[in-house]
């Protein structure tokens, strides 16, 4: 698919987004992002077991760790999401030793939870501070993940049309999605989270203005509402939606 827009009118399309919200953007925060597809039969125990997992590591001085259930959309069961810190620090031998020592006094078996997964995939992110995440999901009954494969060489042209995406949200007193940007691991290049109280919240933008939605796509560097879509598709080869909850 050819880029609707021309050279000249991208470059001063970024340039008009303020840069400090686009700085606001950037990678601040390491986390391990798992998706997880349960054996069959087996989602809730599977559930039962991560949360018991959590737990015990939160019991032996890990982070939080947020547990979010597929309700429609791709084929995974859950996005488990941790905030780790560093890879020198969450791998180092003293940290994986309490992680296992704690394990064994709480009883907890790794086997089984392993026995009870049909299928896994990790990658380890670049996003918000773990705080804001928190923050969000105090009030968030609803999530809707977005995860992409960019094309060859178009990651940072990913990576930019969502940060202008989030100003248009912005504009529209909509949530921002968290940006969330591979460093290793699966092939994803990157995905972002959208949090909302509920459904009703997350398809509240159709009874916005018409006019507002386009001053809105304008201030962000957009050509038109009609455009966004459009303009995403020019750096991507795929792209999967999710809506889901929060196991808590």
């Amino acid at each position: 698919m050819k880029n609707p827009f021309r050279f000249g009118f991208c470059v001063a399309a970024l340039l008009a987004v303020t840069p400090g919200r686009l700085a606001a953007q950037q990678p601040r925060q390491l986390y391990r992002a798992t998706l997880v597809q349960a054996a069959p039969g087996r989602l809730l125990e599977v559930i039962e077991l991560i949360k018991q997992r959590s737990a015990v590591e939160r019991n032996a001085g890990e982070p939080d760790t947020w547990i979010l259930r597929h309700s429609q959309g791709d084929h995974w069961d859950l996005l488990v999401l941790t905030a780790i810190g560093g890879y020198a620090e969450y791998f180092g031998a003293d940290r994986d030793s309490k992680r296992q020592k704690a394990y064994t006094e709480a009883g907890f078996e790794p086997a089984r939870l392993r026995a009870a997964i049909a299928w896994q995939e990790d990658v380890f992110v670049w996003g918000p501070p773990a705080l804001e995440l928190s923050q969000a999901f105090v009030t968030g009954g609803l999530f809707h993940a977005e995860m992409f494969h960019a094309l060859p060489g178009s990651q940072a042209g990913l990576r930019r049309q969502r940060e202008m995406e989030n100003v248009y949200l912005e504009q529209l007193a909509r949530p921002k999605n968290f940006i969330f940007t591979r460093d290793m691991g699966a092939a994803w290049d990157l995905f972002t989270l959208g949090v909302y109280r509920d459904l009703k919240h997350y398809a509240e933008t159709v009874d916005i203005p018409q006019d507002k939605q386009e001053a809105a796509a304008r201030t962000a560097g957009f050509q038109s509402v009609a455009q966004i879509g459009p303009y995403l598709r020019t750096f991507i080869r795929s792209h999967h939606d999710t809506l889901g909850s929060r196991v808590e």
